[in-house]
Formats: C-alpha cells, structure tokens, sequence
C-alpha cells in the first residue's frame, strides 16, 4: 500500500476562482493500493478542493484544453501528464491560460 503523500497543489491564472480565490493548498492524499498519480490527483481535486463550476477545470478525466500543468515546474507533457507519479513534497500547478475579452 502507497504511503500518504504531501503535496502542494496551486491555481493561477483565474483559476484559483473555482477554488474559492485560494491559490495554495498544502494536502495530504491518503495512502492507497496504487500510487497516487496526475489521474487520482485529479478526481480528488474535484471532490476535495473545487467549489465552482466544475466544466471549467476538468473535461473527462483530465483538465481543460487552455490549463497548463507544472509539476515541480516542468512541463507536465515532459512528465507523462495524467501517468506522472506523484512523489512526497512535488508541487503542481495549474494555470488558466483562458482569458475573456
């Protein structure tokens, strides 16, 4: 079994808005039989931290086209996107690069 893992997660961008304007948040995801990785983050974003608005910051089972992920400030394309394992301390980041007009 995986072991709990704190990782910091952050919006930028305008999205932090769906999170009730918090930009960073320090978590603790419980350990599990798999290892945490971009994939199970995500649904537990979506169940734990996003108030708002749900379509604006995940379509299917990854995020919006226009939200870029960095994870420890790499590019998450780089990674393995939804793959990327995630270790203690790692740090990920989205940002909206949706803007109105």
């Amino acid at each position: 079994m995986a072991a709990p893992l704190s990782v910091e997660v952050e919006f930028g961008g305008g999205a932090e808005l769906l999170f009730d304007g918090v930009k960073k948040h320090q978590v603790t995801l419980p350990g599990q039989e798999e290892p945490w990785d971009i994939r199970n983050l995500l649904v537990w974003i979506t169940k734990n931290l996003l108030k708002e608005r749900p379509e604006l910051f995940i379509q299917g089972d990854s995020v919006r086209p226009g939200i870029l992920v960095l994870i420890n400030d790499a590019d998450w394309e780089l990674l393995g996107e939804l793959d990327y394992q995630l270790q203690d301390q790692d740090s990920v980041l989205f940002i909206s690069t949706l803007h109105g007009g």
